[in-house]
């Protein structure tokens, strides 16, 4: 299992697959490297890397403390220097999004490209009161099965999402255990991000704008409630060259392999590999 420890001495876990043009692939704030099992078959030609953040996925517990966008940008620097990469290209699902922006604006020769699932400068209320609502609790359902039933059934943005898919999904956050669902990340991540919630909102518009002329891909689940249709559209208004896709039929997050996103993938790594090249 690889590993490689941060500056504070924290054990973190990630996968490295593949040859060709390195992608780090950033998972949403509580999840881990199975956020990219669905579209890691379509990327062809890419050496995947997918980090679990300190206190997720098979990465050591920290001090809460430092379960921050700041730390965990650090935490990446880390990696791509363990693994000797001077370069990457970024694939941020939510607060990997986060992080990769915060990289782009602070450590900018070592991103090749940036594309962001689901997530922009503003973050809407309705999406962080979901957030809320979960974050750091275990889940009432005790097993796989059930809590794969739940979701297709709480889960209103997405549509035509079959049963196999919300049963990997809760497979890649859940440990089914004797005494029910455990979760796979700290569940003391819960006071540090609500603790950070009382503070006021930092303007995150000057890290977007930091992407220019990177190559730059948007990707929005239609029915998201945390990247709203406006954001979407102001961020493509501010960088007219980013490529944008919209998938219908879901929420926040997209899976990535949906043909609308897939084909934006594609696209924009074709960019990162043009940079990649020079």
């Amino acid at each position: 299992m690889p590993r490689h420890e941060a500056e504070d001495g924290v054990g973190l876990h990630y996968l490295d697959e593949g040859a060709g043009l390195p992608v780090l692939c950033l998972p949403g704030l509580t999840r881990n490297a199975a956020d990219f099992d669905h579209v890691a078959p379509h990327l062809e030609d890419v050496r995947l890397i997918r980090p679990d953040y300190r206190g997720r996925g098979r990465s050591d517990w920290a001090d809460p403390a430092t379960y921050t966008v700041a730390q965990e940008a650090r935490d990446i620097l880390g990696l791509m220097n363990h693994l000797g990469l001077e370069r990457a290209a970024i694939l941020g699902t939510s607060r990997g999004g986060l992080i990769a922006m915060v990289l782009a604006a602070t450590a900018r020769p070592r991103v090749i490209g940036v594309a962001l699932n689901d997530i922009g400068p503003e973050i809407a209320p309705a999406g962080l009161k979901v957030i809320e609502g979960y974050l750091g609790r275990r889940p009432a359902q005790r097993t796989w099965e059930e809590a794969a039933r739940f979701r297709a059934s709480a889960w209103t943005g997405f549509e035509g999402v079959p049963h196999a898919r919300w049963l990997a999904e809760v497979r890649g956050q859940y440990e089914e255990t004797p005494d029910g669902l455990e979760l796979r990340y700290d569940p003391r991540l819960r006071d540090t991000v609500l603790g950070g919630a009382v503070q006021p909102a930092p303007d995150l518009w000057p890290l977007f704008d930091a992407l220019e002329g990177l190559p730059l891909a948007l990707i929005r689940g239609a029915n998201s409630d945390l990247l709203t249709a406006a954001t979407a559209d102001e961020m493509q208004r501010r960088n007219p060259a980013m490529i944008f896709a919209e998938v219908p039929g879901r929420g926040h997050v997209p899976f990535l392999d949906e043909p609308a996103a897939r084909a934006a993938l594609n696209d924009w790594l074709a960019r990162c590999r043009l940079v990649w090249g020079e």
